[in-house]
């Protein structure tokens, strides 16, 4: 019990620049997810979770509503998932997510950040297997053994769950995100889920201080500014 996660670090912009940069991630989110899979929340598990995400994070609608009708088109640009995995100081280790049209260019603006950094860029699977792909529910109650039974009923495989300041935490194989979110809300009325995402979470982390925050926090400035970069993850403290 007890693990932490990091939550999407684009969330918390206060710059206008800085939110202008998490609605156009979200708004390729958006349209990937939505060409994907159709762009009717209903029938797209995927898409519903991702636009109440959005809300929260106070994406202004148009800006919704635009990748959606791009996303119900025909044409558009057509992205893919590209993952980079690498070392930052001190020995910690960092997952960068991508949605991309330019494969090459999106490799090579990654590896500048780590260059530049004096960090490294390693292979795939170099850092993905000391964390686990996990999808989080989080939500405000205290009753964690009804969750849990909750969850086993509907025979989720549990990673882990706590209760802690008045928030349930539940942590699931990315593969049954969408069972368990149904779930928790057939089990408690009118729950809001203040987290709802897939992340990969740390098995163990390493605290920095000094020199090597400040490292850190550059790279993942420099990362998060990147138009194709989604999520970074990382097990520095």
């Amino acid at each position: 019990m007890g693990r932490a996660y990091q939550n999407r670090k684009d969330s918390i912009a206060k710059t206008s620049d800085a939110k202008a940069r998490v609605y156009s991630k979200y708004a390729r989110e958006i349209y990937v997810t939505g060409k994907s899979n159709g762009t009717d929340p209903d029938s797209n598990l995927a898409l519903r979770s991702l636009l109440e995400r959005a809300r929260k994070d106070q994406v202004p609608a148009h800006v919704i509503e635009k990748a959606l009708d791009k996303a119900s088109g025909g044409g558009g640009e057509d992205f893919s998932v590209a993952r980079y995995e690498g070392f930052g100081p001190a020995g910690t280790m960092v997952i960068v997510e991508c949605l991309t049209d330019n494969p090459n260019r999106t490799f090579g603006d990654v590896r500048q950040c780590f260059t530049k950094t004096k960090c490294k860029l390693g292979t795939p699977g170099s850092v993905s297997h000391l964390f686990d792909h996990s999808a989080i529910l989080v939500f405000s109650g205290e009753d964690e053994e009804a969750a849990l039974e909750a969850l086993m009923a509907a025979d989720v495989d549990v990673t882990d769950i706590e209760c802690e300041g008045g928030q349930v935490s539940a942590f699931v194989p990315h593969t049954e995100h969408f069972k368990a979110r149904q779930a928790l809300l057939d089990t408690f009325d009118g729950i809001e889920f203040d987290v709802d995402e897939v992340q990969f979470v740390p098995q163990a982390s390493v605290a920095l201080e000094g020199e090597d925050a400040q490292v850190m926090e550059k790279l993942l400035d420099m990362l998060n500014y990147l138009d194709d970069v989604q999520n970074v993850y990382h097990n520095a403290a």
